[in-house]
């Protein structure tokens, strides 16, 4: 039978690239987030818009300050095949407003050619008994 565990080098990589996209030092590197976009990458944002890969590429002139809980809340991965991830967690970014915006998070990364890829993102906003 095959071995359908994540090994604890994947989990640490993983977690260390997803975290990336939440640090202001490199989520605003263009060199480092076009190495790890796939080239169909899509995401469903928090906000219901559609993003594309070049919408994320972002060069380092837009850099701005990322007020995010790390490590990431309630962190899974689950493995879909031997070279696709599944990760989920809760985001809780706090706002200059001090509002904290708390999101379901999904993504799907791919080992292609020995390195992970970024494919798929989804955030999905939980509701607060003050939205309800």
């Amino acid at each position: 039978m095959p071995d359908t565990s994540l090994q604890p080098a994947d989990v640490e990589t993983l977690t260390r690239l997803e975290e990336s996209l939440w640090q202001t030092e490199t989520r605003y590197d263009p060199v480092l987030m076009d190495q790890l976009f796939a080239d169909d990458f899509l995401e469903f944002g928090r906000s219901g818009r559609v993003y594309t890969r070049e919408d994320l590429i972002l060069p380092a002139s837009a850099k701005r300050p990322i007020d995010m809980r790390l490590p990431l809340p309630r962190l899974r991965f689950t493995l879909i095949d031997t070279n696709s991830v599944l990760v989920t967690y809760v985001s809780e970014v706090r706002r200059e407003s001090g509002e904290v915006e708390r999101a379901n998070r999904s993504s799907i990364w791919s080992r292609h050619n020995g390195a992970w890829k970024l494919r798929f993102h989804q955030g999905t906003p939980i509701q607060t008994p003050a939205d309800t």
